[in-house]
């Protein structure tokens, strides 16, 4: 999407989207995005990250524990990792993504939060070791 295409939602979305996932995650989605995907990632941009995610109402921290418990309810692996990293902008603590992974235990059933756990303790673990996936096919 060229600059003079690009609504105000979108820039908003944009930098929200770097600010929460990183500028190097950003660029790797944008270069690794193509025609076939690219109304999807205008459409996310917007959608989630200038219409929801720059809502005044919660913190990034309370968006990020929302998020990393509504993905773990879905089952969601490489989107829970992904946005267990982004923990590092919004805020969210270890202790905060515990606690929404026992929620989601509570309303989402045992078997989603205890993959999850698995999920979050190899995400964090990477974190501590600076061995973080570079992205794949499916970063966004």
């Amino acid at each position: 999407m060229s600059d003079t295409n690009q609504s105000e939602r979108y820039k908003a979305g944009m930098a929200i989207r770097r600010q929460v996932l990183g500028d190097a995650h950003v660029d790797r989605a944008n270069a690794q995005m193509t025609a076939f995907d690219a109304d999807f990632q205008t459409f996310i941009t917007e959608g989630a990250w200038g219409s929801v995610w720059s809502r005044p109402h919660f913190t990034k921290r309370e968006r990020s524990i929302v998020t990393i418990a509504l993905l773990a309810a879905l089952s969601q692996d490489e989107e829970i990792a992904m946005h267990v990293r982004a923990t590092r902008n919004t805020g969210a603590t270890k202790d905060d993504i515990r606690e929404a992974l026992l929620h989601v235990a509570v309303y989402a059933g045992v078997p989603a939060a205890n993959h999850a756990f698995k999920i979050v303790k190899k995400t964090l673990a990477e974190m501590e070791a600076g061995s973080e996936p570079s992205g794949g096919p499916n970063v966004r």
